[in-house]
């Protein structure tokens, strides 16, 4: 069981991007997981909710030589308030739009890219020049809008989402893709320093801010953000 007034409200709402992505509520009412490939990520998020809950191994599918790591509690209270604001057990196609805390809006981000994000980069074909994007995926058609207005109405940015065929299943893939400019700002903002996070993407979050080719007039806005 998770004592709130003891979670700091960053590491709270961070959870509970993670659970939006990477977690689910089990149909008994009652548990909540989160799962992760890197175990010592599972180990800091219980460290934030103040329990020692052991941390259990699982396989992906049918193949056995991918092992993820799973975090799992019980807590009825808990469980009910994340139905309260918006995530519901088998939520991967019916997610929609989170009530969240907007003080913590960066937070719930940096958890949602923790989970469903990912920081790409990739030389341009004709100036060879580095490229990076920020993208998030999600099978969900009213979640993916929603958070893309979030993210731009909350960062003055713009960005586009694509919907793609998924290749094993019927169901489609919903993308929101952010451009070089915008994936600087809002990574700068939402890992900074006393963050929870997973160490693989805040590692790619850095290489990203540390590339300056072609940015040379939004230097100063970027490096204060940094700060």
């Amino acid at each position: 069981m998770v004592d709130l007034k003891l979670v700091e409200p960053k590491d709270f709402w961070y959870v509970v991007g993670l659970i939006v992505t990477d977690g689910n509520l089990s149909k008994d009412g009652r548990h909540i997981d989160i799962t992760s490939k890197e175990i010592s990520h599972l180990e800091k998020v219980a460290n934030a909710l103040f329990f020692k809950n052991p941390i259990a191994s699982k396989y992906s599918g049918r193949n056995r030589e991918k092992t993820y790591f799973r975090l799992q509690f019980s807590d009825a209270k808990l469980y009910r308030y994340l139905q309260n604001i918006g995530i519901t057990p088998r939520k991967s196609l019916t997610l929609r739009d989170i009530k969240i805390n907007e003080r913590y809006f960066r937070d719930f981000l940096r958890g949602v890219i923790d989970g469903d994000g990912s920081i790409c980069v990739w030389k341009h074909r004709t100036n060879g020049h580095q490229q990076w994007s920020l993208r998030i995926v999600s099978a969900a058609p009213i979640f993916s809008k929603w958070i893309k207005e979030e993210i731009e109405t909350h960062y003055k940015v713009r960005g586009r989402l694509h919907v793609r065929a998924h290749d094993e299943k019927r169901n489609n893939l919903h993308i929101i893709k952010f451009g070089k400019l915008a994936a600087k700002v809002i990574l700068s903002d939402i890992y900074y320093k006393g963050a929870l996070f997973l160490d693989s993407k805040h590692k790619r979050h850095l290489e990203c801010l540390q590339d300056e080719s072609k940015m040379i007039k939004y230097g100063e806005v970027l490096r204060a953000r940094v700060s």
